[in-house]
């Protein structure tokens, strides 16, 4: 009798345990959706890839079914997706005040419990000041010319080679230029290959959360902790040997270190150059790679790039001399095609953000500790706001300059946090395709396929033959 009051008991509860998680109390009405299975909720479903270049699978069937704003469960948290403009550009102008930047615990192991992302009010501003000091305008002036060595030296070794894959090319350019501003980092002259650490860091960074010997994702997390260690000794060897003047970002970091009560601890700085590390190369490598695709698919758009561009040489009084400021602020057609590039290329797939007091919204309520996202990849392929959105076409940005984000447009983030790093990017963009279209023509050897997941897309496989040329306009 009584293990059938038990066996009852335990019935009635699973039951009503499951019927909690299914409809989650809330004060008003909460979007429509699913939570999924008890604990996993859409994790796996979320998790899948997406070979093609339209919205992931995963949030366009539920757009269809429920609408633009929808409730789900992922990795155990209960989240708002929003694919609607007027809640994401809410949801960015509310932030430190509504919202919060957050990221689940896995990603949060990933990139470091104190990595800036996960930071908030006067900290945040702190280091965002001092990333600004590395890539804003005043720096990047004085870097054009070792971007555009970097560009010429790399496209001039690929033009010997039989073929090129592009990304994992692009990336390693990316990567050593970034290192050599960041901490001075010369694979040439260091015993251990920090890229390959990151490289192992990327290959399980979107991947099933389970830390088991072999599983993609304790791959990344060793790829991490070796790279922290790495970066952890150049620290202390900087410390132990400090330069009389400043050469680099980790020299700056290192000087705010020994501010008398400063804020900045060796975790937040090590964070911080892990992330900076990672975010600059694989980006702006995934930008290069998509934006060479496309100047192969259309003919027309590359005519017009290269014309550009060739007049800016012709214009030149010398023709040997290094891109200017003011040539790199005159590519008008070149910043149409990067906003075309990132905007289907979707660099930042997925936006979290942490509700910090119960919203309404539309008639929806979202309760507080609810984490929202935001998916760019449903705002930039809308096709209410772009005429055939999967077509590429840089002529629909025609008329005034996008510089930062808007509801339509969120390529590099939005708000208070619109990435600090999108201004490096744009320049080494601009300075390779200048390089590239003005000395060098190439053929796709072999296409890849461009697969999507929730966190990144990988471009695999797209070998292209870079082949020299001479250029066409010479100073007299």
């Amino acid at each position: 009798m009584w293990a059938l009051c038990f066996g009852a008991l335990v019935i009635i509860s699973f039951t009503y345990w499951v019927y909690r998680w299914r409809n989650p109390r809330c004060n008003g009405k909460l979007p429509p959706g699913s939570m999924g299975l008890p604990l996993l909720g859409e994790t796996i479903q979320f998790f899948a890839s997406n070979p093609s270049s339209d919205i992931p699978p995963f949030v366009k069937e539920r757009m269809k079914r429920y609408g633009p704003i929808f409730r789900t469960n992922l990795v155990g948290r209960p989240v708002v997706v929003s694919t609607d403009p007027d809640l994401n550009y809410f949801i960015f102008q509310q932030e430190g005040q509504l919202f919060q930047s957050w990221y689940p615990d896995t990603f949060t192991e990933i990139f470091g419990r104190q990595n800036v992302g996960s930071l908030h009010g006067f900290m945040y501003k702190y280091l965002k000041n001092m990333v600004l000091n590395l890539f804003g305008p005043e720096s990047l002036k004085k870097m054009l010319p070792e971007i555009q060595q970097a560009a010429s030296s790399r496209l001039e070794l690929w033009s010997r080679q039989d073929t090129v894959e592009l990304k994992e090319a692009t990336a390693s350019m990316i990567f050593d230029l970034t290192a050599k501003k960041l901490i001075s980092y010369d694979q040439e002259n260091s015993s251990e290959n920090l890229r390959d650490n990151f490289v192992a860091f990327m290959q399980g960074l979107i991947s099933f959360p389970l830390e088991v010997p072999g599983t993609a994702y304790h791959k990344c997390l060793q790829g991490r902790r070796k790279a922290m260690k790495m970066l952890k000794n150049l620290l202390h060897e900087r410390r132990a040997n400090p330069r009389k003047h400043q050469s680099d970002f980790f020299d700056f970091v290192l000087e705010e270190l020994k501010k008398e009560g400063s804020i900045l601890t060796e975790e937040i700085a090590l964070d911080l150059m892990f992330v900076l590390l990672f975010a600059s190369f694989e980006t702006t490598s995934l930008a290069i790679t998509m934006a060479i695709k496309f100047l192969s698919d259309h003919p027309l758009v590359l005519k017009q790039l290269t014309e550009e561009h060739e007049a800016i040489l012709k214009n030149r009084e010398n023709a040997d001399s290094g891109i200017s400021w003011k040539e790199y602020k005159s590519m008008t057609f070149t910043f149409q095609f990067i906003n075309e590039t990132v905007r289907l290329a979707n660099i930042v797939p997925v936006i979290f953000r942490k509700v910090l007091r119960e919203i309404q919204f539309k008639g929806y309520t979202i309760p507080a500790g609810w984490a929202v996202m935001v998916c760019p990849p449903a705002v930039h392929l809308n096709h209410k706001k772009y005429e055939d959105p999967l077509a590429f076409n840089p002529w629909r940005w025609e008329g005034p300059e996008i510089n930062g984000a808007s509801k339509h447009f969120m390529a590099f983030g939005g708000g208070m946090r619109f990435c600090v790093g999108t201004d490096f990017t744009k320049v080494q963009m601009a300075v390779f395709l200048h390089c590239l279209v003005t000395k060098y023509r190439w053929q796709a050897i072999k296409g890849g396929n461009i697969v999507r997941t929730p966190g990144l897309q990988f471009p695999n496989g797209y070998h292209v033959k870079i082949m020299e040329k001479q250029t066409r306009f010479i100073s007299t």
